[in-house]
């Protein structure tokens, strides 16, 4: 029937999680400036972490309490740093994806990510149904699919 094929055309030309050419640009501005911010964020962090100024006086602990109080803090930093690393992959995969042409295509399921998804993470890789399986060790290869919802 005709009349079928033209309304499923119509259907899916109507349907509202259809990325057009100006939602791509828009999620990926959104993307490279999430990118940014977290690189600034990184550097200022580890630079904080590492620095290794300790000639003057007056940042020597006093007490071996507050050497191991300044040494939490400095792998507490830098294991937050290892988690924005980890971010900073993830939008590097969606900006890849973007350029691939794959960019809102679930990669459990192959179907459409929701715009109000992207809206909320612009470099999810799953549906909701799907993030959540991953999550469970439930999709694929469990771990190594996992997506950060930061």
């Amino acid at each position: 029937m005709p009349g079928v094929e033209k309304l499923t055309m119509i259907r899916r030309s109507k349907d509202p999680d259809n990325l057009t050419p100006s939602d791509v640009r828009h999620f990926k501005q959104a993307l490279l400036a999430k990118q940014q911010d977290i690189l600034n964020i990184v550097i200022s962090m580890e630079n904080e972490a590492l620095r290794q100024d300790r000639t003057d006086l007056s940042n020597m602990p006093f007490h071996i309490a507050d050497l191991g109080s300044d040494n939490f803090e400095r792998e507490h930093t830098l294991s937050l740093t290892a988690s924005e690393r980890r971010l900073l992959m993830e939008i590097e995969d969606a900006l890849i994806r973007i350029e691939n042409g794959t960019y809102g295509l679930c990669e459990g399921n192959g179907e459409r990510i929701p715009k109000a998804r992207l809206r909320a993470v612009p470099w999810a890789r799953y549906c909701l149904k799907c993030a959540t399986l991953s999550e469970m060790g439930l999709l694929g290869g469990g771990e190594d699919n996992e997506e950060s919802d930061y």
